[in-house]
Formats: structure tokens, C-alpha cells, sequence
């Protein structure tokens, strides 16, 4: 705890308008922000990679983060780190009714559904406060592939869903279908509004298939570029510049890689 102190202590002396970092002093939410997300993926970075040393450096430049917005808005009067810590406190306690509720509760163990459903009864009793929209409290800067798994969800708490996969899945032949003729249109802006139509459909084939799209995509990248570097490398052991072959021969190399990786 004492750290924790000593680096909210840092931060408001970097902030000083008299004795601080001019860079620090002249920082606001929004030009932080792209920090905050930055460090955010460098986490997840580092978590892939499963190195632990740069997964604890890159928790404390995002702890970092946190410290820096939070002592932005005590300075406005808003909150304090303090506030942040014990928001978070309250949240975790009551969404976790099993360990920290009654002896009542704590018997009846965990329940399928209740996270989803303690979350439901927050937003609700923070619409009647604010508006009135199930799709509240998305961030906008969400990836998108994550923005549109959770505005579907919102959206199947309700029953706007498919019974299951199969619904899915026809969806997607359907904008497959429509971005079709958008390109026999050729207007770019039909095409692009197509399809966003594809992937959004495509993610909420992934949602009720149970897989994080964001995760797949990743994990679909970083195979993309293992095999395609396994190709560069072949191809230099051949003294063969990729540039140089064949669409065919590009193909064969690309099976090979697959075999390989």
C-alpha cells in the first residue's frame, strides 16, 4: 500500500504547476487517453508472449495511467484516486454475492446468469438517473470487434436474438449476398456500409459459438505471420526473393508453411 501512496505522491508533484514536468502539467483525459489504451495493449502484449517480467513492467505503466487521470480529475474537483479504488471495491463486492453476501447467498454458490444480471440492475438504476437505452455505457473507442460482441449481447438480453447458431450463421450468407450486389454497384460507400454489415454479423456467430472474436482475429494474426515469415525465411534459404514468383508458386510456398506451422 505504501507504493501505491508513493506513486500517487509522485504524480501530483509531476502535476505542480511551479516544480512539476511542464509535459505532465499540460496533459488532459483526452490527450492521455491514447496513452491509456496503448499501455492497455502492451499488457495484453506481454500476456501473449507469456513474459511475466515485461507483464509486471507494462501493469505498472498502465497503474500509471490510472494514477495520472485520476489525480487530473481531483484537480478538477471530481474524484480522487481514492474514489476510483473504493468504486471498484463496491463493484466487485456486489457483483460477487456468492463470496462476499449473506451466508444465505454464499450457500447457494455461484449463479448462472448473475453477473450479467447484477450489471443489467446497475445500468438500469443508472438509466433512470441519465437515459434509457439498453446500449448505454458501450465505449465508443472500444475495439470494434469487441464493441460489437457486447452491443449484441445487450441486444439478446432482451430476446433480439437468434435461437441459436444457425440464425448466425444465415445472417452472414445474407450480408454476404447483399455486399455482393453493393459491389456490382460499385458504389465504395454501399460497399463499406455492406461490409461492416458482414463482420458484425460474422462476430455474432462468434458469440453464440462461445469464442471471443477479438482473441480469434489475434490469434489468427499472429499464425498469419508465422507462417508468412516461415515462407521469407524458405525462400532466402533459396536465394529467392517472394517479389519474383509466380501467384502459383506463392501458393505452394504458403502450403508448405501451413505444414510446417
Amino acid at each position: 500500500m505504501r507504493q501505491l501512496e508513493k506513486l500517487v505522491e509522485i504524480m501530483a508533484h509531476l502535476r505542480d504547476k511551479e516544480t512539476g514536468c511542464p509535459w505532465d502539467v499540460e496533459q488532459d483525459f483526452s490527450t492521455i487517453a491514447p496513452y491509456t489504451i496503448e499501455e492497455a495493449y502492451e499488457v495484453a502484449d506481454a500476456i501473449a508472449r507469456n513474459d511475466l517480467g515485461d507483464l509486471r513492467d507494462e501493469l505498472g505503466d498502465l497503474l500509471f495511467q490510472v494514477v495520472f487521470h485520476a489525480r487530473i480529475a481531483e484537480e478538477l474537483g471530481e474524484f480522487t484516486f481514492d474514489d476510483v479504488a473504493s468504486g471498484i471495491t463496491d463493484k466487485m463486492v456486489r457483483r460477487h454475492p456468492h463470496v462476499f453476501g449473506t451466508d444465505a447467498e454464499k450457500e447457494a454458490g455461484p449463479q448462472k446468469g448473475a453477473w450479467e444480471q447484477i450489471k443489467a440492475a446497475e445500468r438500469a438504476a443508472a438509466a433512470r438517473s441519465t437515459s434509457d437505452s439498453l446500449l448505454d455505457g458501450i465505449a465508443v473507442a472500444m475495439p470494434a470487434l469487441k464493441r460489437a460482441e457486447k452491443l449484441g449481447k445487450r441486444a439478446a438480453s432482451v430476446g433480439f436474438d437468434w435461437p441459436d447458431a444457425r440464425g448466425a450463421r444465415a445472417k452472414i450468407g445474407e450480408e454476404l449476398s447483399e455486399l455482393s450486389a453493393a459491389e456490382c454497384s460499385g458504389k465504395r460507400q454501399d460497399m463499406e456500409e455492406e461490409f461492416g454489415d458482414l463482420l458484425f454479423a460474422v462476430v455474432n456467430l462468434a458469440r453464440h459459438l462461445k469464442i471471443d472474436p477479438e482473441k480469434a482475429l489475434s490469434d489468427g494474426n499472429r499464425k498469419f505471420e508465422r507462417r508468412f515469415r516461415r515462407m521469407e525465411s524458405a525462400a532466402a534459404d533459396d536465394n529467392i526473393s517472394l517479389e519474383t514468383l509466380r501467384t502459383e508458386e506463392l501458393e505452394a510456398r504458403w502450403q508448405e508453411a501451413k505444414k510446417e506451422l
